[in-house]
């Protein structure tokens, strides 16, 4: 089979599974195989592959994402790369999920934030049976011991009610541009597209919802949403959530980080949970020519008092 893209629509699916004689579910295995040299492991040359299959027949990619020179926190696991694929494209519940190696206990964790997570079925290729995740986490702590049943989970629709805290720029002292020819168009089209992003936010733990827009040479733009975990450590920075939709918006072509020109994150005034300087430290090790920006938001509710 040849390389996947990081997403197949239902009806090429659909198409592949007809032209190999498998189901569906027959069809996972062999994605996975065949999507494990999409990962970016310059560390441990370790490839992952995380497939899955979303609530509207669509299946989506994931691999893990290293960064030489970096602590290994900053590193995108291949579970948390297909819950964010899923997530940016809108997709509401996970349907099933094939990996290329057993979850570690960081994905196990992070994968609590869907709905009915322990229900999933679960294939470890190459095994041909699956199973369910709760017979890797038979006793989770999750949003269920945390969060009142009406809050939104990852993957659902999420509105956080914010807005910039002023039409000026938050620069200075609040942010930092290391571009000088900065494009204030370009900034201008980040900034909306970064406060989406924090308005999808996850963050119901610290309530600190924050966003990130990067922007590349050929004027693509990609968003990214900081998600939570309710163990905390497990949590998804918003950069790298951008990053994963830079990486997975290149389709077939290899995105180089080089080609990131700008950026910028949107997040609270107030927040207990401040991204700046660690989405700048990944940035400027990755791509050091990109700008960067920060302005800041707040709540509406917050105003209304």
């Amino acid at each position: 089979m040849e390389k996947p893209s990081f997403k197949i629509e239902a009806s090429d699916a659909k198409s592949m599974g007809q032209s190999t004689g498998l189901t569906l579910t027959q069809l996972l295995p062999t994605i996975v195989k065949s999507a494990q040299p999409l990962a970016r492991v310059p560390i441990s040359k370790f490839h992952v592959a995380a497939v899955g299959v979303g609530i509207s027949g669509r299946i989506f990619v994931g691999v893990n994402v290293e960064f030489p020179g970096l602590p290994f926190h900053h590193t995108i696991h291949a579970e948390q790369f297909l819950l964010t694929n899923l997530f940016q494209n809108k997709e509401t519940q996970l349907q099933y999920l094939a990996v290329s190696a057993a979850p570690c206990g960081h994905c196990r964790q992070f994968l609590q934030e869907i709905r009915g997570a322990s229900d999933i079925p679960l294939l470890i290729t190459p095994e041909s049976e699956f199973t369910s995740l709760s017979k890797f986490l038979s006793h989770p702590f999750g949003p269920h011991d945390l969060l009142p049943k009406h809050v939104p989970l990852l993957l659902e629709p999420h509105n956080n009610d914010l807005s910039f805290l002023d039409t000026g720029s938050n620069t200075g002292s609040n942010g930092y541009n290391n571009n000088d020819n900065t494009n204030q168009s370009s900034i201008s089209k980040l900034k909306v597209a970064a406060l989406e992003a924090a308005n999808e936010s996850h963050a119901p733990y610290s309530e600190s919802p924050s966003g990130v827009a990067l922007l590349d040479s050929r004027g693509n733009v990609y968003k990214g949403s900081y998600m939570e975990s309710a163990a905390y450590n497990p949590s998804l920075g918003p950069v790298q959530a951008a990053i994963v939709g830079f990486i997975a918006g290149a389709g077939d072509n290899a995105a180089e980080y080089g080609e990131l020109v700008e950026a910028v994150l949107v997040e609270k005034d107030d927040a207990v949970v401040k991204q700046e300087s660690t989405a700048r430290l990944l940035l400027s090790s990755i791509a050091p020519q990109c700008g960067f920006n920060t302005f800041l938001c707040i709540s509406n509710n917050k105003k209304s008092n």
